[in-house]
């Protein structure tokens, strides 16, 4: 009688582990999709900015699209404000234009950082520009840590 009931005890306690997993699964799913890398622009500006808001920026607008001057998206922090270019490639490391763009769009919209957020990796020469010209660069992994620590 001992051994059975001890048997029900494991038991319960596997499928209560394997439901919190599956919950755990089923929440991170829903905070974030499958794979960034198959969003196409937009839907990836709309992800970064939902990711910027719960990561604590305020006042996070996504910009109309055309006629931006190559900012994405405009949010403030801390009494910081930024103006950031997404680039959502396949595959392709970011260059120098993207860093050029986050830089023109900084002063344009009057902004204290300007900042490139990506799916990938920049190029060398892209990140001496960002350094140059003091350009926050946010690759790949820098976004996972995002996600990561919001899971």
């Amino acid at each position: 009688m001992e051994f059975e009931v001890q048997i029900v005890i494991g038991i319960v306690i596997f499928i209560v582990i394997i439901l919190v997993a599956v919950l755990f699964l089923h929440k991170a799913k829903k905070r974030y999709p499958a794979d960034i890398d198959l969003m196409e622009g937009r839907d990836f500006e709309r992800f970064c900015a939902e990711l910027l808001k719960r990561r604590g920026f305020l006042e996070v607008e996504v910009t109309k699209g055309s006629g931006d001057y190559g900012i994405d998206i405009l949010a403030e922090k801390d009494g910081v404000t930024y103006a950031i270019q997404c680039k959502c490639y396949d595959g392709t490391p970011v260059g120098v234009s993207a860093i050029q763009e986050a830089y023109a769009g900084r002063d344009y919209y009057d902004r204290m950082v300007g900042a490139v957020m990506t799916n990938q990796y920049f190029t060398s020469p892209a990140v001496e520009a960002a350094r140059k010209l003091k350009i926050l660069l946010w690759d790949r992994g820098y976004l996972e840590r995002m996600m990561e620590e919001e899971a």
